[in-house]
């Protein structure tokens, strides 16, 4: 619009006059106007933006989550985008613009950041909820879900330290040390390194742990001598819980680094043994009957295997072993523990007299009121 061509008489060329004087004068005030504006621009455009993208994408489980867990992180990062624009198109010479500059690049780097944390976290938490372990058969979606925990947490740390990266190469001070430091590669660089081997350390070993998998979620492993279940596993320690209910919060470069027992590495069921001490005298048919009877009638029996061996013999007893199956580690205790306590009473009803004893015989004259051999 050519100002000679105004007529002073429009109302509207009257009011908008003043306005256009005062920020021709005033910068800052037609800065001012110009954030408010994109603010509001933004709000209708995300607003609009977000419904739309929903709907679209409401038979997509993926990006209905994403939406869903990132619209108001995308928003910021929108806003501040449409900011830094209008900050860079501003005079160089206006007074403080270019902290300001540096304040919104910041904002706009961290609130990228916080998007992409959000993306991963959907994305992730869509595919827990798509493979549930709360099934008996459950050794594939506990493979996923370790796999889709840890390589979570390791790519959210990426993010971050990505993200924390391009922020302080914002400051010129901090972008000079790091290329000095990558150009020299010297003793800085080693003490940089070393400093940051913990964390570069839990981090690869995580990502090793979600490709191989030597432990998954729900596996019975014992750590230290300790039996107990892995309730978690972070981007830096596991939780195993201990059958007395303690928790052990084990490193997770440990499991890399040191053998440990995993009952359930290929599959939920396992075998659990039964051993009883008896005299000689014990007939071992009976005692397996015994056994297969009992298992018969225990509900968590998965009716695979019960068998009974004789594995030990001492100078005074024999040691009888009774092998079980059922489905997984804890309906195995609680069969050991069932059958454990039948055979012993079994034993005390019908043979208790077939109980270790203690045989002892006396070559020569007896003492007085002793006989020659004692039972």
């Amino acid at each position: 619009m050519n100002p000679s061509n105004w007529s002073w008489t429009d109302p509207l060329v009257y009011t908008l006059v003043p306005w256009v004087v005062l920020v021709n004068n005033m910068p800052w005030v037609g800065l001012m106007v110009e954030l408010l504006v994109a603010m509001f621009a933004t709000m209708v455009v995300h607003r609009v933006g977000t419904a739309l993208l929903y709907r679209l994408t409401l038979q997509l489980p993926y990006s209905n989550r994403i939406v869903q867990y990132g619209h108001r992180a995308a928003g910021v990062a929108l806003f501040l985008l449409t900011v830094q624009v209008i900050l860079r198109s501003a005079p160089d010479n206006l007074g403080g613009i270019s902290t300001l500059r540096h304040i919104a690049a910041l904002l706009l780097i961290s609130s990228i950041t916080w998007w992409g944390l959000r993306c991963v976290k959907a994305v992730g938490q869509t595919i827990l909820d798509r493979n549930p372990a709360d099934t008996p058969d459950n050794l594939q979606a506990r493979r996923i879900q370790t796999q889709t925990r840890v390589l979570t947490r390791s790519l959210m740390v990426v993010i971050v330290l990505a993200g924390s990266g391009f922020a302080l190469m914002t400051l010129p001070l901090l972008r000079q040390l790091g290329t000095s430091l990558l150009a020299s590669a010297g003793v800085a660089g080693l003490v940089v390194g070393f400093a940051a081997k913990p964390v570069l350390g839990n981090l690869l070993a995580g990502i090793q742990l979600a490709l191989t998998q030597p432990i998954r979620l729900q596996d019975v492993v014992i750590v230290e001598n300790e039996w107990g279940w892995v309730e978690e596993i972070t981007g830096t320690y596991v939780v195993v819980r201990i059958w007395d209910q303690r928790r052990m919060i084990v490193p997770l470069q440990w499991f890399i680094e040191h053998p440990f027992q995993n009952w359930t590495r290929t599959s939920s069921d396992i075998l659990g043994t039964v051993t009883i001490w008896t005299d000689y005298r014990m007939p071992v048919d009976a005692f397996r009957k015994e056994a297969e009877r009992l298992c018969q009638n225990a509900p968590d029996w998965d009716g695979r295997l019960v068998v009974t061996h004789v594995v030990d013999a001492n100078e005074r007893a024999m040691q009888l072993r009774v092998l079980v199956s059922a489905a997984d580690a804890g309906r195995t205790w609680e069969l050991r523990c069932f059958v454990r306590e039948g055979l012993i009473d079994f034993i005390q009803r019908t043979y208790p007299e077939f109980l270790p004893r203690l045989r002892i015989e006396i070559d020569g004259d007896a003492p007085a009121g002793l006989p020659g051999k004692m039972p």
